[in-house]
C-alpha cells in the first residue's frame, strides 16, 4: 500500500514495508478486517495481539490533538482581547503569523519524520491552535460578529461527517492514480499560496492577491475546500488501510496528525468563505 500523502509517506506500515499483523487464525491478508468494536489491544484477524492501531486509538489520539488545539485557540483568543484596544490588533497578527510559521515548520517535520513523535504532534496542535485562535479573532472583528466562528466550526463538522458518510456508504475507492493527482494538486496549491503570500508581503500584489476578501479570494477558498474534502477522503482511506494492516498503535498519532492538519485547513477556508460572503 504505497502512499503519496506526505503525512503518511514516512510510515513503513502505510507503505507496505512493515510486518504483517500477528494473529492466531489467519496470515492471509484477504482475511484481515476492520473490527469497529475492537479494543486497542485486539487483533484484526480474530486472534490475540497487543499494541495495534484500531479505530478507537485513532479517535482517541485525534480527540486529544484537537482538544489541545481548541484549548490553545481559546487562550490566544482571550489573551488578544478586544481588537479595538491599543496594540491588540498587532498582537493578533503576531500570534497569527507566529503560529502559522511555526506550525508550518512542525507540520513539515511531522510529515517527513519516519518514526512518529506524539510530543511533536501535540506541539503542532498547540501552535496551530494559537494561529487558529488569532486568525478567528481577526476575522470575527472584520465581519463584526463573533458567531461567524461558531458557524465555521459547525460547517467544518458537517463537511467532515458528510465526507465520512459518503466515503463509507458509497464505498469510495482511493486508487493510486487518485492519490498521485491529489498530491500534485495539493502541493501545487500550497506552492502558489506561498508565492502569493511572499508577493503580498513585499507589496507586489495588492489586497492579498489570490487571498483577498473579494470574488477571486472566494473562488480560491472554494477550490481549497474541495481539495480539503478530497484530502479527508485520503485520510479516511489511509486510516482504514492502516488498521487492516495491523500497524503499531503509535501510528494512531500519525493518523491523528493528518486528520488535524486537514480539519484546520478546512475550517480556515470555510471561515474565509463566510467572511467574504458577509463582508461589505
Amino acid at each position: 500500500m504505497q502512499s503519496n500523502n506526505p503525512v503518511f509517506a514516512r510510515s513503513d506500515g502505510f507503505n507496505g514495508r512493515g510486518g504483517a499483523p500477528t494473529t492466531t487464525t489467519s496470515n492471509d491478508p484477504s482475511q484481515w478486517r476492520i473490527d469497529l468494536d475492537a479494543q486497542p489491544g485486539a487483533s484484526l484477524g480474530g486472534g490475540t495481539s497487543t499494541g495495534r492501531m484500531t479505530l478507537d486509538t485513532v479517535v482517541e489520539k485525534t480527540a486529544i490533538s484537537l482538544g489541545l488545539l481548541v484549548a490553545t485557540a481559546a487562550v490566544a483568543w482571550f489573551l488578544i482581547g478586544d481588537l479595538a484596544t491599543e496594540g491588540a490588533l498587532a498582537t493578533a497578527f503576531a500570534f497569527a503569523m507566529g503560529g502559522a510559521i511555526v506550525g508550518l515548520v512542525l507540520s513539515l517535520v511531522n510529515s517527513f519524520k519516519k518514526v512518529v513523535s506524539p510530543a511533536l504532534v501535540l506541539a503542532f496542535a498547540a501552535v496551530e491552535g494559537v494561529f487558529v485562535g488569532a486568525f478567528s479573532k481577526i476575522i470575527s472583528s472584520y465581519v463584526g460578529d463573533p458567531t461567524i466562528v461558531f458557524q465555521a466550526v459547525l460547517a467544518t463538522m458537517v463537511a467532515f461527517f458528510g465526507t465520512l458518510a459518503a466515503y463509507k456508504f458509497f464505498n469510495i475507492q482511493v486508487t493510486d492514480k487518485f492519490r498521485k493527482v491529489m498530491t500534485i494538486a495539493i502541493f501545487s496549491f500550497v506552492g502558489v499560496m506561498l508565492v502569493n503570500f511572499v508577493l503580498s508581503l513585499t507589496g507586489v500584489l495588492e489586497s492579498g492577491g489570490l487571498r483577498g476578501f473579494n470574488t477571486l479570494g472566494l473562488v480560491v477558498s472554494a477550490i481549497a475546500v474541495v481539495l480539503a474534502v478530497f484530502m479527508l477522503i485520503m485520510d479516511f482511506d489511509f486510516v482504514e488501510k492502516g488498521i487492516e494492516a495491523g500497524l503499531p498503535e503509535r501510528e494512531s498519532w500519525r493518523a491523528a496528525f493528518g486528520l488535524t492538519v486537514t480539519l484546520v485547513w478546512l475550517y480556515i477556508e470555510l471561515l474565509r468563505i463566510l467572511a467574504i460572503l458577509r463582508g461589505d
